[in-house]
């Protein structure tokens, strides 16, 4: 399988637990790697048979702008079926940064989701 890779996406999404941290959105990082098979797109240098990064950044971007999160948990679980759902990769991985505790560079929380198979 191949893979596309996008590297600490900067997005600015309302998330986490206590009211006074969701007051405004805060900066978080999102890495997402998305397995699909190039062939197509390869063979024929066709951006319409493959994942098109810049229409995941933008729909990513934009994503924040619709609601709110308590969990980042709960944020990476959405993207990726997000992800599965729009853009069709057979599997993605997604990660959810956030910079709120002092004590820590980053807290993380990372997921992985596939398509169901077609019966």
């Amino acid at each position: 399988m191949d893979t596309i890779i996008i590297t600490d996406l900067e997005v600015f999404y309302t998330v986490g637990v206590p009211d006074a941290e969701r007051l405004q959105p805060q900066r978080l990082l999102l890495t997402l790697s998305m397995e699909s098979d190039f062939t197509a797109a390869a063979k024929n240098d066709d951006i319409s048979r493959a994942i098109d990064y810049s229409a995941v950044c933008r729909r990513l971007r934009d994503l924040g702008k619709e609601r709110t999160w308590k969990l980042i948990e709960r944020l990476a679980v959405e993207v990726a079926e997000l992800i599965l759902t729009e853009f069709g990769p057979v599997r993605v991985t997604v990660e959810v940064r956030k910079f709120i505790m002092t004590e820590t560079r980053s807290v993380c929380a990372r997921v992985t989701r596939e398509r169901a198979s077609v019966l």
